[in-house]
């Protein structure tokens, strides 16, 4: 762990020290550029939980399929629909609205490039909408009631791909003076204005002369994880900043989980839709609040960062699953004839 104080963003430390971030995204170096990745094992990590959890549920018969049939349908939701959704959202969502539709023209296997980075969480929930709809069809089983036990294990996976983009030091979030816990992030420096950045680079290159042939951000980021003096001279030209990602973690994955897991044991008479219809509407509460504290990834739509104008059409899916919900459970009180219970 690597801790700075001071800076020329002005913020003092006080009692403690500002952590600077400095963490790996590489897990292990195999080959060439084949490595295993911190993200791409927090993806495996959410597979496998999702997997025992859901068989854990269909166990205790609170989900509608058979254990059995866990393993086979959660590999099918992550290629069709985590990997699949997720990378389609992002260049739809994210990457064609800045760099234009030509680029999908000239390169439409990006779309399959998953390894080359960009997921969008909301792009990969819409995967899983459309999966479950067809696997609910083909499989004879209610659409509602399948995407409820997956709804439930769902914040598994986004929690452990929010740790991971802690630990890659991406997606940080915004200045954060006087905040104790606040972080830098080496890839902020981009952010800084272009005279601060060349400011940080000749300070480095007094350090480490080498640098003085590096062509990229990535290589003044590798030098410093290699290098503590690079580090805390690379620091005084951050400021620190909130880990959102960390905020996120808390938000989308554990009390989102928690809150489905309690709901879904507590009350297994619970009507269909209703957990999926929870799921839309806490997800999307937790990332507006969280967006607030995230530096922007891309251009503002009004006010909104693009996470949060997303977010609230998830809130139209939670009302649609909530009338759902409530018209099965008006049904279920029903009596012989129709008359209510």
């Amino acid at each position: 762990m690597r801790l700075a104080c001071g800076g020329r963003d002005g913020v003092s430390c006080g009692v403690f020290a500002t952590y600077v971030h400095d963490l790996d995204p590489v897990l292990l170096p195999l080959f060439g550029k084949l490595a295993l990745r911190w993200y791409g094992l927090a993806y495996l990590a959410g597979f496998v939980v999702g997997f025992l959890l859901l068989r854990n549920l269909a166990k205790r018969k609170l989900w509608v399929l058979k254990p059995e049939q866990a393993g086979d349908f959660i590999a099918a939701a992550a290629m069709f629909g985590v990997f699949l959704g997720g990378r389609l959202g992002y260049i739809l969502m994210y990457r064609i609205p800045e760099a234009g539709w030509g680029t999908l023209v000239e390169d439409p296997l990006q779309v399959l490039r998953v390894w080359d980075g960009g997921m969008a969480s909301h792009g990969g929930i819409l995967g899983l909408v459309i999966f479950t709809w067809f696997y609910a069809k083909k499989h004879k089983t209610t659409w509602t009631g399948l995407g409820d036990g997956l709804c439930v294990v769902a914040p598994v996976g986004l929690f452990f791909g929010r740790v991971a983009n802690f630990i890659n030091g991406e997606l940080y979030g915004r200045v954060a003076n006087g905040v104790a816990w606040a972080m830098k992030f080496p890839l902020s420096l981009a952010q800084q204005p272009e005279e601060v950045q060349r400011q940080a680079w000749d300070a480095c290159i007094g350090v480490e002369p080498r640098l003085a042939e590096a062509r990229s951000l990535e290589d003044l980021i590798v030098a410093s994880r290699q290098n503590d003096e690079v580090l805390g001279t690379l620091a005084e030209y951050l400021p620190a900043r909130h880990p959102s990602q960390l905020y996120e973690a808390a938000l989308e994955g554990v009390a989102l989980f928690a809150i489905l897991w309690l709901v879904r044991t507590r009350c297994p008479k619970a009507p269909d839709g209703l957990l999926t219809g929870l799921f839309f509407a806490i997800y999307a509460l937790g990332r507006i609040v969280a967006e607030q504290f995230r530096e922007p990834d891309a251009a503002l739509v009004g006010a909104l960062s693009k996470g949060q104008f997303f977010s609230l059409f998830m809130f139209l899916f939670a009302g649609a699953f909530f009338v759902h919900a409530w018209r099965r459970w008006k049904q279920g009180r029903k009596g012989p004839g129709g008359v209510t219970a």
